[in-house]
């Protein structure tokens, strides 16, 4: 048996996969971490860190797909397999970028990362709110109580 690859396929034995060393960055607009990526075109993208959404939920233009090699490239198949996982780049989430709502799921994504930056600037969670002195009559006790 021939151990597994990340991607699903198997590798043959001696040749251990050379992986392009990539890493963590902040982005520089909302101070989140991404993942920094080297593409096919030798350049690099800032993709969304843990977020590997199915690929046709993703606009064409928009998917980026994992090299075996761990590049990336645009994934621009149309319709693409039901099943394909892609990434996305972090500009598209970012709070701080203005851009059109594109999906639901990814305005979504971009109000939980300014959530976050936001807790990454303040540590010291909120205080919760006091609770009422009077507690709204919800008509519940008095349909119990009539019998």
């Amino acid at each position: 048996m021939l151990p597994a690859r990340a991607d699903g396929a198997e590798q043959p034995r001696g040749k251990p996969t050379r992986r392009l060393g990539g890493g963590q960055s902040r982005c520089p607009y909302c101070g989140l971490l991404g993942e920094r990526v080297a593409t096919l075109e030798h350049d690099w993208v800032l993709l969304e860190p843990d977020m590997a959404p199915l690929a046709h939920t993703v606009l064409a233009e928009h998917r980026w797909i994992e090299l075996s090699d761990g590049r990336v490239a645009v994934y621009g198949i149309c319709p693409p397999d039901p099943y394909q996982r892609c990434r996305i780049e972090h500009r598209l989430a970012c709070s701080e970028q203005p851009l059109p709502d594109l999906w639901p799921w990814l305005t979504a994504l971009g109000d939980e990362n300014a959530r976050s930056a936001k807790r990454q600037e303040d540590p010291e969670p909120p205080e919760p709110p006091e609770p009422p002195e009077v507690w709204p009559d919800t008509g519940y006790w008095s349909l119990a109580c009539d019998g």
